[in-house]
């Protein structure tokens, strides 16, 4: 190994400046105007991954944007790892609040500022160059390794899905390694071994037949924007509890060992508070900020709207008002089980006054890895060599539905190896990637490669 991590310090530059390359090309899936760049970026992939040695490599077409795919499977009777990630980005609006082009990479204080760094171009790219490594120095790899990099998943993933479906035998594997997720803070190893599901709902409530003036029909009528405030506020009780009969009937209940855990992070919660602009933070009464955001179920209010929203007075009890409303779940929540129970709440809640229309938008699965899986403490041990400290175990609020599909198709455990930071405005202005996680992560790729080999 000591040949390995010589040749990644020796080799570092090269590989910010083939990164710089990678994230000036605009490769975002969902404008129609990209879908050229779409097509580059899946061939600077295939590129990349020809010449870092792997041996059969194949972009394949999907009617959405190309699904990279390569394996070498040189090492039998060792174990098999599928490397994931993506190639797509978000757009780049607001183009005005930029500091520099968001296509055309700047380094400042040891961080690299474009669209896609952190989100996911340099983490992705930090597996192709362990992989490198290995080929340029030892001419194999400890185990086998494929990579399944798409082009969809910051538009849903719509077509990887099918993909694994048709192509299980094809990506059959031990482990998935995802770098995806973010370090617990800066120079923290960081594994993430679970991630919260989604039930996203949409509440609509008519009244009149069309909009009245509110002078000539006030106080005669319900108003649907008052009928559905009063509904959103009788969903959750003073505690925060969510009051959706049977909405916790299925929640996994925290283990001692993690909550112990979660407090030996030492989490200021007056740090995270002022880092959003706040003075004190709410949840759920009985559980600690990290226990709430990682692992108890949530309901909130995405968006309200209805009636007049311009500028000016416009008089009017509208028709119709909507609300998006969303639930993060967490293992072993169904989110279609929780679609209905909200359904079925919202119905009940609403007065004969007015007609309550409930869609179930869309959904994902949550997930957990077992702390004691294979791949989670090989990639555990990896880390602490590469980063030189002990590694810590934390959940994430947010969902990566396409994991779940992972572990349930193929059979496989998913490892979150996150080299990202929260703060880097991954989706915002200014997205960034501190370029000494870039270099550790590439150690630790190599590392996660020869301990799991084991």
């Amino acid at each position: 190994m000591e040949q390995v991590i010589k040749h990644i310090e020796s080799n570092y530059d090269l590989y910010i400046n083939e990164l710089k390359d990678f994230l000036r090309i605009p490769s975002i899936s969902t404008l129609p105007e990209n879908k050229p760049d779409m097509q580059r970026a899946a061939e600077f992939v295939s590129d990349k991954l020809k010449k870092a040695g792997l041996n059969k490599i194949k972009i394949f077409q999907t009617e959405g944007h190309p699904i990279v795919y390569a394996e070498w499977l040189g090492a039998p009777g060792k174990p098999t790892v599928l490397v994931y990630g993506h190639y797509d980005v978000q757009p780049v609006d607001p183009i005005e609040l930029w500091h520099n082009d968001p296509f055309d990479p700047v380094i400042k204080d040891g961080k690299i500022y474009a669209r896609g760094a952190t989100d996911d171009k340099g983490q992705v790219y930090v597996h192709i160059k362990s992989v490198e490594a290995f080929f340029k120095t030892m001419g194999h790899l400890p185990l086998n390794v494929k990579f399944l990099i798409e082009g969809e998943e910051e538009i849903g993933s719509e077509h990887l899905t099918p993909f694994l479906k048709q192509n299980t035998d094809l990506l059959k594997c031990d482990a998935v390694l995802i770098s995806d997720t973010a370090l617990f803070s800066p120079g923290t190893p960081t594994i993430t071994y679970g991630l919260r599901g989604l039930a996203y709902m949409e509440v609509e409530v008519t009244g009149p037949n069309r909009d009245l003036h509110s002078g000539t029909f006030g106080g005669a009528v319900d108003n649907p924007i008052n009928i559905l405030a009063e509904i959103i506020s009788k969903l959750k009780n003073k505690d925060g509890k969510i009051t959706i009969t049977g909405f916790y009937d299925d929640v996994l209940k925290l283990s001692k060992k993690e909550r112990e855990n979660f407090k030996a992070l030492k989490f200021k919660e007056k740090d995270f508070a002022k880092s959003i602009g706040l003075k004190e933070l709410k949840g759920e009464k009985g559980y600690s900020t990290l226990e709430r955001i990682w692992a108890r179920p949530t309901l909130d209010c995405n968006g309200i709207f209805g009636g007049w929203t311009g500028k000016g007075a416009k008089t009017v009890l509208p028709s119709k008002a909507t609300a998006k409303i969303s639930m993060r779940l967490v293992p072993h929540q169904e989110p279609k089980k929780i679609a209905k129970l909200f359904e079925k709440h919202i119905k009940k809640l609403a007065p004969k006054t007015v007609k309550v229309e409930v869609k179930d938008l869309h959904g994902g699965y949550p997930v957990i890895t077992p702390l004691d899986a294979a791949a989670t403490i090989a990639a555990s041990k990896a880390m602490a060599k590469a980063f030189g400290k002990k590694t810590v175990f934390m959940r994430e609020g947010g969902s990566i539905p396409i994991v779940v599909e992972f572990a349930n198709r193929l059979n496989a455990s998913p490892v979150l190896m996150g080299l990202g930071l929260n703060t880097e405005n991954l989706h915002s202005p200014n997205e960034h990637f501190d370029l000494n996680h870039f270099k550790l992560g590439i150690k630790s790729s190599a590392y996660f490669f020869e301990e799991f080999s084991r």
